[in-house]
C-alpha cells in the first residue's frame, strides 16, 4: 500500500476497530443475542469495511493509477483495468 505513513496508520486503526466490532459480533452470537441486533451489527461492520475499501481505492487511484497514467504505455492501461476490476468487485459486494 503506497501512501503516507499517516494514511497507513489510519487504515490500520480503522481495521482494528472493525476487528473489535467482529469480536463483539462473536460475543453476541455466543450470548444468544437477539437476531435483529446481530444483523444490525453485521450491517455496521459491512459499511465500515466498505468505507475502508473506498478509501483504499481512492488512494490507489490517486497514487498508483495517476503515476502510471503520467508514465503512459501499457502499464497505464493495466493499472486502469486493475482499478476498474476492483471497482466492479466493490459494486458486487
Amino acid at each position: 500500500m503506497q501512501g503516507s505513513p499517516e494514511v497507513q496508520q489510519a487504515v490500520r486503526a480503522r481495521l482494528r476497530r472493525i476487528e473489535g466490532q467482529v469480536r463483539g459480533l462473536q460475543r453476541m452470537v455466543d450470548d444468544d443475542a437477539y437476531c435483529i441486533d446481530i444483523l444490525t451489527q453485521v450491517s455496521a461492520v459491512t459499511r465500515a469495511l466498505q468505507s475502508v475499501a473506498i478509501g483504499l481505492l481512492d488512494q490507489h487511484l490517486d497514487h498508483c493509477v495517476r503515476e502510471a497514467i503520467s508514465s503512459g504505455g501499457p502499464e497505464a492501461d493495466a493499472k486502469i483495468a486493475e482499478a476498474s476490476a476492483a471497482i466492479a468487485r466493490l459494486v458486487k459486494s
